[in-house]
């Protein structure tokens, strides 16, 4: 999103993360702007049951935590490295200065922001009245849409594990996968050698 020189000039660091480190955690009060440099990173939360809701999955060049940092908020979930991962860490006011001084990429942040506030809205609605196949269906088209997955000759290449799908549908992983096999029954997705395409 941002040139990762741009971000260095204004003092951003290098940080690197193990798969399942903690980045930062729900409840804590903002400090940084974060921007992937490679691997992935989720951020969820987890309910009175322990059950994990994925609130969203973000990938090299794309950042997460903006909307606490805007509002001096408590983060409302936990970013969690899905793999190693390489993070720019830029502190909270030198990000403020950046986007002083450079109002392109004011505007490349809200339209960033905008598209997750549409994304939330579009998912909250379908997850609390839609079946389960209509809910992996919409994931995973917006997913095609947003996250850039690759195509090849069999169709896009989802790049959701069954469990992060369950996870960001509200759904169990038994019905993500009875849900994935009846679509593709239907000729809506493929399964080939235990990946999925659309």
């Amino acid at each position: 999103m941002i040139a990762p020189e741009l971000l260095e000039k204004y003092g951003a660091l290098k940080k690197s993360f193990d798969k399942n480190e903690i980045i930062f955690e729900e409840g804590n009060l903002p400090t940084h702007y974060y921007q992937i440099l490679s691997g992935e990173v989720k951020m969820s939360n987890y309910n009175d049951d322990g059950r994990e809701f994925i609130q969203g999955i973000f990938y090299k060049e794309q950042s997460f935590g903006e909307p606490p940092l805007f509002l001096n908020q408590k983060y409302p979930a936990n970013a969690i490295a899905v793999d190693y991962s390489e993070i720019l860490l830029l502190p909270k006011n030198n990000f403020l200065k950046l986007l002083e001084e450079n109002p392109v990429i004011s505007l490349k942040i809200i339209e960033n922001l905008a598209q997750r506030l549409y994304y939330k809205s579009v998912m909250a609605a379908e997850m609390s009245t839609q079946e389960p196949e209509h809910r992996v269906l919409k994931l995973i088209d917006h997913g095609i849409a947003y996250f850039n997955f690759k195509k090849d000759s069999n169709g896009y290449l989802i790049n959701f594990t069954r469990q992060q799908i369950g996870d960001l549908t509200g759904l169990r992983v038994e019905t993500v996968i009875r849900t994935i096999k009846a679509l593709e029954k239907k000729g809506l997705l493929k399964i080939i050698n235990r990946k999925v395409y659309r």
